[in-house]
């Protein structure tokens, strides 16, 4: 005897489970803003318990529209816009669209726009830009395009429509973690300063210093990469004032913790490190990293909350930050030495 397949939930069973008629899910589904944030949150509940997937042909058949939103992505290697990437097109799912991808294996101007132009053939209602590194925020900001923009990550400053950590705050948070904990000379492994997360959490370290009455070191240069986090922890080495080490990211501070290791600094006993991102390995390092862990899954609701709302022509306002937090692990503690 054979069991038939299991039955596709259909919109009744989400309005069902979630005690709302048909009519709010379909609004929800449709990106309506006049859904209380509670009630869609249930309905939202509703359709990932049971799986729930709208069916995107029919409904831009009744709508005249292609139900799609394209994702841009120009550092799937890294992390941080790998986490972003993946939550959009989660987001935009869960939004009742379908979302395509392009991904850049190198950032040009000419890339950047032939994506766009790619996209906009397939007929996407709107763009989300995952756009740390410069030149992909100038592609946006001199587009002209039919449909909405909108950027993730970069200089938020240089586009309309924007969403993003809060990557100063971020930094500041970093650095004043290991300024409470007593050190006074606290060295910054930068990002390629290209990018405008890597000059923001530049400005974060800054500000904490400056704000201690303190007068910080240039950063040392990296390039997101752990190689390049290794090179920067060599030369910390010959620092021997140094006592705090806040990196950009995390695979730069696994970098350090290696030369650190080597040339016979402990962390956390002569130095503390903080890196920055929460990748999952950080809780797994000896010693476990204190990092910054940035929140992706809300970055990426957000996102398509912007883009579903321009393309319905409702009324935009700026997008508030996304505010991270501060993880506290073994790699730092108060210094057990005084500085030189």
């Amino acid at each position: 005897m054979t069991t038939s397949a299991a039955k596709a939930p259909v919109m009744a069973d989400v309005a069902r489970l979630a005690g709302v008629s048909h009519q709010t899910v379909s609004r929800v589904i449709n990106g309506s803003s006049s859904i209380k944030p509670e009630t869609r949150e249930r309905v939202l509940q509703a359709i990932e318990r049971l799986g729930y997937r709208p069916n995107t042909a029919a409904r831009a058949l009744v709508r005249g529209r292609s139900g799609i939103i394209g994702v841009i992505g120009t550092a799937r290697t890294l992390f941080g816009p790998m986490s972003i990437h993946r939550t959009v097109e989660d987001a935009a799912r869960a939004a009742g669209f379908f979302a395509t991808s392009v991904s850049l294996s190198e950032v040009t101007r000419q890339a950047l726009s032939d994506a766009t132009e790619h996209l906009m053939r397939v007929g996407v209602e709107g763009i989300v830009m995952i756009a740390g590194h410069d030149e992909a925020l100038e592609v946006v900001r001199t587009q002209r395009s039919r449909v909405p923009f909108v950027v993730v990550e970069g200089d938020l400053s240089k586009a309309s429509l924007t969403v993003g950590v809060d990557q100063v705050l971020g930094a500041r948070m970093a650095t004043e973690h290991l300024l409470g904990l007593g050190h006074r000379e606290v060295v910054h492994v930068s990002g390629p300063l290209n990018w405008a997360e890597a000059r923001a959490r530049v400005d974060g370290w800054r500000l904490a210093m400056g704000g201690a009455g303190l007068r910080p070191v240039e950063p040392v240069s990296g390039d997101w990469s752990s190689r390049s986090g290794y090179v920067a922890g060599r030369r910390i080495c010959e620092m021997p004032g140094v006592t705090g080490v806040f990196a950009a990211n995390d695979q730069m501070a696994i970098g350090v913790l290696r030369a650190l290791q080597e040339c016979g600094r402990r962390v956390p006993g002569d130095i503390s490190v903080v890196g920055f991102d929460d990748v999952p390995e950080a809780a797994y390092l000896i010693p476990p990293l204190t990092t910054i862990r940035q929140d992706f899954e809300a970055v990426g609701r957000r996102a398509i909350e912007v883009v579903t709302q321009a393309i319905r022509g409702a009324e935009l306002h700026p997008s508030p930050l996304v505010v991270p937090t501060l993880v506290v692990r073994e790699s730092t503690a108060t210094p057990t030495r005084t500085e030189t």
